[in-house]
């Protein structure tokens, strides 16, 4: 569905709808509706081919009638929504016909001509991510290791290098500035007490020494007010980093002697072809000669511009294989004059709108609704994805795939084609994306243009309140948005979607004035009771046209019982709310309720509920405090994550609970949590006796005491049970012994461990080199009573490493120099290693020894991670806490929270 087809893409299967016999429509009405579907899908077809062309290459009038179709079918939609709850159709189906008809005679009669174009460029959604991370960019390490690193180097004379530094990285939109920022902020953030990467208009207060980067700023007077935060009496030698387009702002940036101005530069002729080549030709086979005189042809034109220069490459490759040389004329000629430092934005554009006209309808769809969001934003993979769902933009092409996994390739989808930024979690998995802000810049153009989406930001940039626009984005940017206000009540009962952003809740009118709302996302506004605002949730009832309602972090302290009116609400966001402890018994009147997410807290469910969700995928954050409860989780057959709590368990309740589990063909995460420590134990054995994980697991979590003789089981029994997991966490384990550490070696999945025992009895764990090898994340902790050694190529990948060290033991077991296998190993290591040093029964002396001597080994690594040593206090004979204390002058130590983050 793309934005000039209106609702068409979700209208045409409704009008089917309405023709099935429950409806038990008037014959003549039932012939109007047919009328009504053969003739929008006519109109959809042609729809289609239109949005395939860009906006500027259009007739006026071509422009002007996809506009009214487009405003006639959210119109009709809304007619048939509220006709699905209300059974009232006769008079509007014959006032839209009348309506349709007069469109249709007016594109007669001005001989609109819908243009033929190009074919559009099919891209595999197989591909995986194309961004690789920011390093590893073609000419990054050359600008970042030699003129920039000079400027932010601690050489010099004692007052020179603890003086505050300034650099100022300034260059033309899509040179890569942020991504060379973030690549030396992730290089030398380890010799900084403190650090922040932060977008324009926040101000840091620090008091130590810090390296911050404020990353593209617009306008001097923003700086200035940005500067006050700095004190130039900082003598500790701290950096400060800036990014912008602007030059001049850029010397404002840097007024004193000890700054300096980077000016980027575009990449060299060979640093372009190698970037443009390996995108397109990843099998290292380099460009065919018939492609050779184009290739070149098209990099002059990219101007050095890493933005443009992948973009085009994305757009020239199908799947695995390269477009034929004529697409590549085409493209080539398509890109005008080509970029240089005066014509960038244009160009840019051109390039951009290239990529975005060559989009499936689907896909330009989803890009456009990305305008809901700030600039800068990092936007939750998954919450995209429902509110996409829930929008429309998704369709079943296959009833054996759900919904959420069809915008998941629709997600992955546009990171391929370069029109989204993926971000990584800790293991290399993506589970976010940023928007670029010349890509923002497109997409807000053309929504714009099109009344697609309607931002409301209190400033001048800010979009009028259109009459036609369906979808609204309350922004923050200016923090009071005084002088705002939403009264067209005409508008307000159109609107299909509100996403609000924190402040901006002050100018939200009563939730009972909207009619066909679909999408309401108030997360991180505060609703709470102790709100100036008095803001709630009254009326929200009357939404029964909602499908996403989005309440995480608001401090709602209930929910409504009316909210159970919302018979097509699929998904239902209430975590971070650490006052709502119940689920209104309504809540199993939600029979569409495909996600529940009260995650952090542990909310219990009224009996009844849960049993009733039956097309439930996603739950997570439930506390289950009865048996009944753990037994209606066997009705979820759809379930893919579950996350559930025990305040106190007792057998019957576990017995319950993996009963059910045994029902649940489908989960794909499992995380169980548990208050008891008594009796815990027994719901493992029990789920190593009677439930088989299925090979689809890709995260089993336990923050219960447990023993590993339930996974030791399942590994043995059949190791394909756990081919495919890749995250494995086990917080409170009874004892790990060598045989342990090396049947989970064996999971050749498995990306991220955290084990934790509590009861160690074997004294030294080896790390052998031929498991754990796609580890990336890898922290293993066994108390004062252990040892771990690395042996020589452990751990290849890992690029994050934490385990425990008990001082006594290895000086007993005769590792006198404390020798762990770190020296010239974990040569992948890259972010962090934590060192938990247990120091029970060893001297302060043997203490400190152990740190420095694992201190060295790991400052050896080329690598240069970030190393926290936390002494563990539990001193014994000769040494007094105080004198372990004056260790963190040179170690540094890592709190509970940081740790676990």
């Amino acid at each position: 569905m793309n934005i000039v087809t209106g609702a068409m893409g979700s209208l045409i299967p409704k009008l089917g709808e309405l023709l099935m016999e429950e409806y038990k429509l008037h014959k003549r009405i039932k012939k109007d509706v047919e009328f009504l579907r053969k003739e929008l899908e006519s109109m959809h077809a042609a729809l289609i081919k239109v949005g395939e062309v860009p906006r500027d290459q259009l007739d006026r009038q071509v422009k002007l009638w996809a506009e009214e179709v487009r405003e006639l079918s959210y119109n009709m939609e809304d007619v048939v929504d509220k006709f699905l709850n209300h059974h009232r159709i006769a008079d509007a189906v014959k006032e839209i016909k009348e309506q349709l008809q007069e469109v249709a005679a007016r594109r007669d009669r001005n001989k609109v001509l819908v243009p033929n174009p190009t074919e559009p460029i099919a891209i595999d959604p197989c591909l995986r991510a194309l961004y690789a991370e920011a390093t590893e960019l073609v000419g990054i390490y050359g600008k970042r290791d030699q003129e920039l690193m000079r400027f932010l180097s601690m050489e010099g004379d004692d007052a020179s290098k603890k003086r505050l530094k300034k650099v100022s990285i300034v260059g033309f939109g899509g040179l890569g500035k942020t991504t060379l920022a973030r690549a030396v902020y992730h290089k030398i953030k380890g010799d900084f007490d403190c650090r922040a990467f932060v977008p324009v208009g926040q101000n840091p207060d620090m008091q130590k020494m810090y390296l911050i980067i404020i990353d593209d700023i617009w306008d001097e007077k923003l700086w200035e007010g940005i500067n006050f935060a700095f004190s130039n009496r900082n003598n500790l030698g701290s950096r400060l980093i800036t990014t912008t387009r602007n030059f001049d702002v850029s010397k404002s940036c840097c007024l004193s002697a000890d700054d300096s101005i980077y000016k980027m530069k575009p990449l060299s002729t060979d640093d372009s072809r190698r970037l443009f080549h390996t995108r397109i030709f990843p099998d290292a086979s380099g460009c065919p000669s018939e492609f050779q005189q184009v290739s070149e042809d098209i990099l002059k034109k990219c101007g050095g511009v890493p933005l443009a220069i992948i973009t085009i490459a994305s757009a020239l490759v199908s799947g695995q294989q390269v477009k034929r040389k004529h697409e590549w004329d085409i493209m080539l000629q398509s890109l005008g004059s080509g970029l240089t430092e005066d014509n960038s934005l244009v160009e840019m554009r051109r390039i951009l709108s290239f990529s975005y006209y060559n989009l499936p309808s689907h896909l330009k769809t989803c890009l456009l609704y990305l305008c809901i969001y700030p600039e800068d934003s990092t936007i939750d993979r998954d919450e995209l994805i429902w509110k996409w769902v829930a929008e429309g933009f998704v369709h079943h092409g296959d009833q054996e795939t759900t919904l959420f996994l069809l915008g998941l390739n629709y997600f992955n989808q546009l990171i391929n084609r370069s029109m989204i930024q993926p971000i990584y979690d800790d293991i290399g998995q993506v589970c976010a994306c940023r928007v670029h802000d010349m890509v923002l810049d497109l997409i807000c153009n053309l929504s714009h243009e099109a009344k697609f989406v309607n931002v409301l930001d209190g400033s001048r940039n800010g979009m009028p309140l259109q009459g036609n626009v369906r979808r609204l984005s309350l922004q923050d940017r200016n923090k009071d948005h005084q002088g705002t206000t939403l009264r067209n009540f005409t508008v307000l009962s159109r609107l299909r979607s509100i996403t609000t952003f924190a402040s901006s809740i002050n100018i939200m009118p009563a939730l009972s004035r909207f009619e066909v709302l679909r999408v309401l996302d108030l997360s991180h506004c505060n609703l709470g009771k102790s709100s100036s605002l008095q803001h709630n949730l009254k009326g929200v009832g009357h939404l029964i046209h909602l499908r996403y309602l989005g309440l995480g972090n608001t401090r709602i302290s209930e929910l409504p019982p009316e909210i159970g009116n919302l018979q097509f609400l699929e998904v239902l966001g209430v975590e971070n709310n650490s006052k709502l402890d119940e689920l209104p018994s309504t809540v199993c009147k939600l029979r569409r309720l495909i996600c529940l997410n009260v995650y952090v807290n542990k909310v219990v469910p009224t009996p009844g509920v849960l049993q009733n969700l039956t097309s439930i995928e996603v739950l997570r954050g439930i506390l289950v405090s009865l048996n009944i409860i753990a037994q209606e989780l066997g009705n979820l057959e759809r379930l893919r994550q579950l996350e559930i709590f025990f305040k106190d368990g007792c057998l019957d309740l576990y017995e319950g609970l993996v009963k059910s589990l045994c029902n649940l063909y489908l989960i794909e995460s499992l995380c169980i949590d548990c208050n008891s420590r008594e009796t815990s134990y027994e719901l493992m054995d029990l789920l190593g006796e009677r439930w088989v994980p299925l090979v689809h697991l890709r995260e089993f979590a336990s923050w219960m005491p447990s023993q590993l003789s339930a996974l030791r089981g399942w590994i043995k029994r059949d190791p394909s049970h756990l081919s495919n997991l890749p995250k494995l966490i086990l917080c409170s384990v009874k004892e790990v012994q060598q045989e342990d550490v090396e049947i989970i070696g064996g999971l050749l999945s498995l990306r991220r461990l955290y084990i934790r025992s509590t009861h160690q009895t074997q004294r030294l764990l080896v790390i052998h080199a031929d498991g754990f090898r796609c580890m990336v994340v890898f922290h293993l902790y066994c108390g004062s009573a252990a040892q771990i050694k690395f042996e020589r190529g452990a751990l290849p990948r890992a690029e994050e490493v934490a385990f425990s060290l008990g001082v006594r033991v290895a000086k007993e077991d005769g590792n006198c120099g404390f020798d762990l296998g770190l020296q010239g190993n974990l040569l992948s290591l890259r972010r962090h290693v934590y060192v938990y040093m247990y120091c029970g029964g060893a001297r302060v002396g043997e203490a400190k020894a152990a740190a420095a001597a694992v201190r060295h080994a790991l400052d050896a690594n080329p690598n240069h991670p970030s190393i926290y040593i936390r002494m563990v206090l539990d001193i014994a004979e000769g040494a007094h806490a105080d004198d372990l204390c004056e260790d963190k002058v040179d170690d540094e130590e890592i709190s509970d929270d940081e740790e676990e983050n």
